[in-house]
C-alpha cells in the first residue's frame, strides 16, 4: 500500500505543465520589462537617450554639408586704408552735429512747421533739377532726363517755383537722384577708398571728385556774394536735417560701430544706385 502523503503531493502532468509553462512566461516578461527600463534609466550615455541624441547629431550634419563651401571669413572687408583719418573726421563731424547742427535744426523746426520746411526743401530739390538731368543724360538714361525735364516745368509753374510736387503728386513722374559720382560708376570707375569730409559725412574718393561738376552745375553756386551762396546752402542742409534729425538719432542708438555703420551703408547704397 502506498504512502498517502506521497499521493497527495503528485499533481497531474498536465497541471504540472501548464505551470509551468505559465511561471517562465511571467518571469520571461519581467526580465523584458526590467531590461527596458534599465536601457532607458540606468544607461543614458549609450541607452535610448544617447541614441535620440546621435540621431539627431547626425540629421544635424547633414543639414549643414550644403554649407562647407560657404566661409564668412573669405569675404575680404573693405579697404579702409584712411581709417585714422575717417575715424577722426567721423567724430567731428559728430561733434559738430551734437553741439552745433542738432540745437540749430531744433530750433529752426521748433520755428518752422513741418508743411513749410518741406515745401522749403521742394524748392531746393527742384532747383537741383540741372544736376540730375545732365547726369541721366551722360548715363544714357534718356528716359530719366525727359522725367526731369518735365518734372522740372511742371513743378515750378503748376508747383509754384518747386514748393510743391505736382508732378509726383498728380502725374506719378517720380525724381531720380542722379549725380557726377554715379556717372563716373555708370562708366566702370571704382569707388576708391573711403572718405569722410568735413561736415558732409562718408564718401569715397570717387564721389569726392564727382562733387565738383555737380557743384558748379548747381543754381546756388552761381549766387554772389559767395558769403550768401554759403548762407544758403548751409539754411538748406539745416533744413534737410531738421526733417530727418529722428533718423540720425535712431542710428547712433542701434549701431554697435557708428562709423563702420555709415561707412558700409554709404557703399551699399551707391552700389545699388549705380546698378540701377
Amino acid at each position: 500500500m502506498r504512502d498517502q502523503s506521497v499521493e497527495d503531493s503528485i499533481v497531474p502532468v498536465g497541471t504540472a505543465t501548464r505551470r509551468t509553462v505559465a511561471t517562465r512566461f511571467a518571469l520571461l516578461a519581467m526580465l523584458l520589462l526590467l531590461s527596458m527600463g534599465l536601457g532607458c534609466a540606468t544607461v543614458p550615455e549609450r541607452g535610448c537617450v544617447a541614441v535620440a541624441e546621435d540621431s539627431a547629431k547626425d540629421s544635424a550634419d547633414e543639414d549643414f554639408d550644403e554649407f562647407d563651401d560657404f566661409d564668412i571669413s573669405e569675404a575680404p572687408p573693405p579697404r579702409d586704408p584712411l581709417h585714422v583719418y575717417n575715424r577722426f573726421m567721423f567724430t567731428c563731424n559728430d561733434k559738430a552735429y551734437t553741439w552745433v547742427l542738432r540745437p540749430v535744426a531744433r530750433v529752426y523746426r521748433w520755428v518752422l512747421p513741418e508743411p513749410v520746411r518741406a515745401s522749403v526743401q521742394k524748392c531746393a530739390n527742384n532747383l537741383g533739377f540741372p544736376v540730375r538731368f545732365i547726369n541721366s543724360g551722360l548715363q544714357g538714361n534718356f528716359k530719366g532726363a525727359g522725367v526731369e525735364l518735365a518734372r522740372f516745368g511742371i513743378n515750378s509753374t503748376v508747383g509754384i517755383l518747386g514748393l510743391f510736387d505736382p508732378a509726383a503728386s498728380a502725374c506719378d513722374l517720380q525724381p531720380a537722384d542722379e549725380d557726377f559720382g554715379q556717372t563716373l560708376g555708370r562708366y566702370g570707375v571704382g569707388p576708391g577708398w573711403p572718405l569722410v569730409l568735413p561736415l558732409l559725412g562718408p564718401t569715397n574718393i570717387r564721389d569726392a571728385f564727382g562733387m565738383a561738376p555737380d557743384y558748379f552745375l548747381h543754381p546756388f553756386s552761381y549766387i554772389e556774394p559767395a558769403e550768401t551762396s554759403l548762407a544758403v546752402q548751409g539754411i538748406e542742409k539745416e533744413n534737410y536735417l531738421s526733417l530727418h534729425m529722428d533718423e540720425y538719432e535712431a542710428i547712433k542708438e542701434d549701431a554697435f560701430d557708428l562709423y563702420t555703420f555709415m561707412r558700409d551703408a554709404y557703399r551699399q547704397k551707391r552700389e545699388a544706385e549705380i546698378e540701377e
